[in-house]
């Protein structure tokens, strides 16, 4: 793997790009911080599309107010009379909201120095926002030599992003509703390639779609914790005896929220 800080330092800006679109805030601040995250990341783009793709970004944008934006948002992940994408990499695995990949992500920030704000934070451990915005803060501590944090990366997107990534940004291009989110998928597009080529990580074969049918009654009153308690269970089943393929890095460091 390259020791590149000046390639980590770009690749942290994209994931923070993208947490930002995923995990959008009511603050108009943060808002402008993503206005201007956007026009500094046009002037360099990573290729010709994506180049194009930022600049009817930054054209789409309002650069005083978050509204808009805020409201596609709702009406593509949220809204009750239009498709809702969903956002979660166990969704794409196993057709439920959190299943295995959720304990994988769990168990890949609880070896980490960061923790989830639970209080600005409700998403799941592997909700798209939330995984972007821990590759953010990952790949910045990298850039800043905190070199032990490299593994972890190249296994959360090679075991968790890598798997859907793509079939989540195709459904969201295709979206009727989206506008914004639209060009945004094709930045995404050439990140993730450039990701691939980077962590050499091989694009995933396309598999057969998980519909999982509804659950009955008795499941339906299950609690949070037991649901969290059978899906790491699972987790555990399904990898068996043998070694962890992708070991976790410790680093006990004083913890941060994400």
């Amino acid at each position: 793997m390259q020791d590149n800080q000046a390639i980590n330092k770009a690749r942290a800006l994209y994931y923070n790009l993208f947490a930002n679109f995923f995990v959008p805030a009511s603050d108009v601040q943060n808002y402008l911080e993503l206005v201007k995250l956007v026009d500094i990341l046009k002037k360099s783009p990573l290729d010709t599309n994506s180049g194009n793709a930022l600049e009817k970004i930054n054209e789409l944008l309002d650069s005083s107010s978050n509204v808009t934006l805020l409201q596609e948002y709702d009406e593509i992940f949220h809204s009750p009379t239009s498709k809702n994408i969903r956002t979660t990499a166990s969704y794409y695995d196993e057709g439920v909201e959190s299943g295995k990949k959720r304990v994988e992500m769990i168990n890949f920030v609880g070896k980490t120095k960061l923790r989830r704000n639970e209080k600005k934070y409700h998403e799941y451990e592997d909700s798209v926002g939330f995984i972007f915005s821990l590759m953010a803060q990952l790949t910045d501590l990298i850039a800043q030599g905190e070199k032990e944090y490299e593994n972890t990366v190249h296994c959360i997107f090679a075991q968790i992003l890598n798997d859907f990534i793509d079939e989540f940004a195709k459904e969201l291009y295709e979206h009727d509703k989206a506008i914004v989110y639209k060009e945004l998928m094709v930045v995404l597009h050439s990140f993730i390639e450039f990701e691939r080529l980077y962590l050499e990580v091989s694009k995933p074969i396309p598999k057969e779609k998980v519909i999982k049918t509804p659950t009955a009654d008795k499941d339906e009153d299950i609690s949070e914790e037991e649901k969290e308690r059978r899906a790491r269970n699972k987790a555990l089943k399904a990898q068996g005896p043998k070694e962890e393929a992708c070991p976790i890095d410790i680093a006990y460091d004083v913890e941060s929220n994400i």
